[in-house]
């Protein structure tokens, strides 16, 4: 993905603020992307974009197997925000 052009074509699209690949130090199988969209209209464009394409045919190719698991920002929650420890002002 990356050395396709294709995750810089991603970081690229209007509305990307995030799009990163980690590899787990326990099990190189296991790859946890980590992405960031400006609103629900963004990632349903990206969604629909021929880069989606891409990104499936990768994955037949390669027979990947992914889990998705949608999370909020803890920033937009008050409550959970007194265990942030911001960096000093």
């Amino acid at each position: 993905m990356t050395t396709s052009g294709t995750v810089a074509a991603i970081r690229a699209e209007a509305g990307n603020l995030r799009y990163e690949y980690y590899q787990s130090f326990d099990d190189p199988e296991t790859v946890l992307l980590i992405d960031s969209w400006t609103d629900q209209v963004a990632i349903d464009v990206h969604h629909a974009s021929p880069m989606m394409a891409t990104i499936a045919a990768l994955r037949e190719k390669y027979d990947l197997h992914m889990t998705v698991e949608r999370f909020e920002s803890i920033e937009d929650n008050e409550a959970d925000g007194k265990f942030i420890r911001n960096e000093k002002a």
